[in-house]
């Protein structure tokens, strides 16, 4: 009996921490999910999470047994995760027991996808869409990054069934985005208007931009997770290498074809910005796969984010003011947290993705290839200060309002450790 239930404990440890590494949570908040809970389960515990590895030693010293798992990087879906943080809070204030708790996480991570393929790949075109006019892009270019998005969606929905894709997938889908940008240019062309192929590659791949990753890997770094900060630093910028690389290629068909005039187009109006503003939030409420009764929420903290940048843009300057942004957005995600019971991850994440410096990252790469390394340097410079900037305030605002899972309201005192006997 002591070993069986010992046996159980240890299972649903590691089946926690597995599930938040599947759902991209970060490796620290990882640890300490598992760290909580097998001190609740009355087990001593040593955790190393890492993007590829959970590995966590159970016992005393000189009389452990250590569990490993070999694990693929994980991806948000703030659904599911949230659902586990929940999970994880019942169960650590004793409204669930262990057995009842294995149950439901069983059932989180067999549910199937909340939203349907096709809706996914127009999140796709709609948050490319939504870049273009971010960077100032005219309607010709929203329009042409609305379908280079869809394009990317849907290769991104072939590569989950087919292997030899998802294992080439940045470098073909930047080819293929950099080509049809030049080709649109050209195709416009005739009708006297002009497409800008940089903006439309870079809105085009806006989601596959590892900028989330990087900001996460140097939040993990100045936390002194070094493994998981350097592995996670190190698989950005391979990202970015692979992207930068997939989108030269697909722009040398520029030399095989005739050149154009270009012209400047004309500015799209100011309200067309906030619109910009309410469709990428609702996209990357699907692509994050977070649940639908969240959507007001993440829009809201997309608004709250770009507000603070742009204040902080012009108090500190453009590099610096993703601090505030970050500041800003994480202590309004924790104290939302608290008082509705819920992962802090459902806005913060979504929010964070219209802060992070993934443009800045791709347009160094772009200069680099060009030859143009002092321009690259630069910029490189540029997109590791405002990671610096944004994870900085992340941590301060972890340390303003605190980094404990949230207690759901309503929620009883803990009881006694439910303790494997």
């Amino acid at each position: 009996m002591h070993d069986q239930r010992s046996q159980e404990a240890v299972a649903f440890v590691m089946a926690v921490g597995r599930a938040l590494h599947l759902y991209g949570a970060p490796t620290t908040r990882i640890e300490q999910a598992m760290e909580l809970i097998a001190e609740r389960l009355g087990l001593q515990i040593h955790v190393f999470a890492a993007p590829t590895q959970l590995q966590a030693a159970f016992g005393q010293l000189g009389d452990q047994h250590t569990q490993l798992l070999r694990l693929q990087p994980g991806s948000p879906e703030l659904g599911k995760r949230a659902r586990v943080d929940t999970l994880v809070q019942d169960f650590l204030t004793g409204q669930v027991a262990l057995t009842e708790a294995q149950r439901t996480l069983d059932e989180i991570m067999r549910a199937r996808a909340p939203y349907r393929p096709w809706v996914e790949v127009a999140c796709f075109g709609l948050a490319s869409a939504a870049a273009a006019r971010f960077f100032d892009g005219a309607l010709v270019d929203v329009l042409a990054s609305l379908v280079a998005g869809l394009l990317v969606g849907s290769l991104d929905q072939w590569a989950r069934t087919h292997a030899w894709l998802g294992r080439l997938f940045e470098p073909i889908t930047a080819l293929l985005v950099s080509a049809y940008a030049v080709l649109c240019a050209h195709f416009v062309a005739y009708s006297g208007d002009t497409v800008q192929v940089y903006t439309v590659t870079l809105a085009g791949l806006i989601v596959l931009l590892p900028g989330l990753t990087l900001t996460t890997a140097t939040t993990e770094l100045a936390a002194r997770h070094l493994i998981a900060g350097t592995a996670r630093f190190m698989g950005a910028l391979l990202t970015f290498m692979s992207l930068g690389f997939g989108a030269a290629l697909g722009a040398q068909l520029v030399r095989v074809l005739p050149p154009i005039a270009t012209v400047d187009g004309s500015q799209l109006p100011d309200w067309t910005l906030y619109l910009a503003l309410l469709l990428a939030p609702l996209a990357f409420t699907v692509l994050l796969r977070a649940r639908r009764a969240d959507a007001g929420w993440i829009v809201l903290a997309g608004a709250v984010a770009f507000a603070g940048s742009r204040f902080g843009t012009l108090v500190l300057g453009p590099e610096l003011g993703a601090f505030l942004g970050a500041l800003v957005l994480g202590t309004g995600s924790r104290v939302l947290a608290r008082t509705r019971g819920v992962s802090a991850a459902v806005t913060l994440v979504p929010g964070i993705l219209l802060l992070v410096p993934g443009s800045v990252g791709f347009a160094s790469i772009q200069s680099l290839m060009s030859h143009d390394v002092v321009s690259g340097v630069e910029t490189a410079f540029r997109m590791f200060l405002t990671a610096i900037a944004l994870a900085g305030g992340l941590l301060v605002a972890n340390t303003m309002v605190g980094t404990t899972l949230p207690v759901p309201r309503g929620s009883r005192a803990s009881p006694k450790p439910d303790a494997p006997h």
